[in-house]
């Protein structure tokens, strides 16, 4: 079951990874939908980019510039996992990136903390 309106639910670890050394990026995180992000930010009171909207279908921000955003090393993890900001989704934290990309900073990194169920 999901938090705050279907939204991940945010376990401590994950909490403490994307804290640690947040000050350093633009976005301690970037997740898909503004339900996921707005789990992660308000459980860790650091900025998280919604990818795709309030659904996570729109095409905001465009591939090409997330790709740009991980190059310049302004995000910190992406949150993969979820269909659409939560929408009933699995939104834990899994290693990978948007379909179609290859983070290409080595400062952008997966979070998967340990499993709810």
């Amino acid at each position: 079951m999901g938090g705050l309106l279907n939204g991940a639910q945010v376990g401590s670890e994950a909490r403490k990874l994307l804290e640690t050394d947040a000050d350093d990026y633009t976005w301690a995180a970037a997740a898909v939908g503004a339900q996921n992000a707005a789990s992660y930010q308000l459980s860790t009171g650091e900025p998280v980019m919604a990818i795709g909207g309030f659904n996570g279908t729109d095409p905001a921000p465009t591939l090409a510039r997330f790709k740009e955003y991980v190059a310049d090393g302004r995000i910190h993890y992406f949150i993969g996992g979820g269909t659409g900001g939560g929408m009933g989704g699995d939104s834990a934290p899994r290693p990978g990136s948007p379909p179609g990309s290859r983070p290409t900073s080595r400062r952008s990194r997966s979070v998967r903390p340990p499993s709810t169920t």
